[in-house]
């Protein structure tokens, strides 16, 4: 296949699950994880990240979900069994998938593709849209003068609508996977957020008793 891009490729999955022929038969490099932090915490110079959702659909949408709020986002190609593609859903995030029947060619074009993607920078759930780039977030059209902690909390609840978040998921995938603080901060936090985008919208930032917080786009 003469002409064909190397790329530097990620694959999270299982370490012992088998590579899909197509991808074998291409020359670029995959480096396997089995672990989302350990994936993301290496995301430098990565061209695309492969997520296996062969065995466990839930995990993989999980994976795709961080991976497509990540500060450092990167394509996100989905590898397939024909089994799964009925709980595929574009909410997870990816923007593409493969099947294992897949040639060579096809699985070449569709990551030629991605390598020129333009991922988008701007969230926008209900009221609200989160501008990456810039840096800057509105609510209901109006600015908000958010710190950068602030920022980058509101950007992950905007980019995760309607799911729960726990207090540490919140800790590591915000403040990082380094940080001592205790979830104090994480209340702390909301709390701060909730009276900058005031009392017309708090609402969409909801407490889960005990467990911790959800986003919810529209009310």
């Amino acid at each position: 296949m003469e002409g064909i891009r190397m790329a530097r490729l990620s694959l999270l999955g299982p370490l012992d699950a088998p590579l899909p022929q197509a991808l074998e038969l291409l020359p670029h490099s995959i480096i396997r994880y089995d672990d989302i932090q350990e994936c993301l915490s290496h995301l430098e110079g990565v061209d695309i990240v492969l997520v296996d959702c062969h065995d466990e659909p839930a995990k993989a949408r999980e994976a795709c979900l961080r991976l497509s709020c990540h500060e450092r986002r990167v394509p996100i190609l989905l590898l397939a069994a024909p089994d799964t593609l009925s709980v595929i859903s574009p909410d997870w995030g990816m923007d593409d998938f493969l099947c294992d029947s897949a040639t060579p060619l096809e699985a070449e074009t569709r990551l030629r593709c991605l390598f020129t993607v333009q991922v988008t920078n701007q969230l926008v759930a209900g009221p609200f849209t989160v501008d990456e780039d810039g840096y800057t977030a509105t609510v209901g059209g109006k600015d908000l003068d958010l710190t950068y902690t602030e920022f980058e909390l509101l950007k992950y609840l905007v980019g995760h609508p309607g799911r729960v978040l726990t207090r540490d998921i919140l800790l590591s995938d915000v403040w990082g996977y380094d940080y001592y603080g205790g979830t104090r901060t994480v209340d702390v936090h909301i709390r701060r957020l909730r009276a900058k985008v005031g009392p017309e919208y708090e609402g969409h930032i909801q407490t889960v008793r005990s467990v911790g917080y959800r986003f919810q786009a529209e009310r």
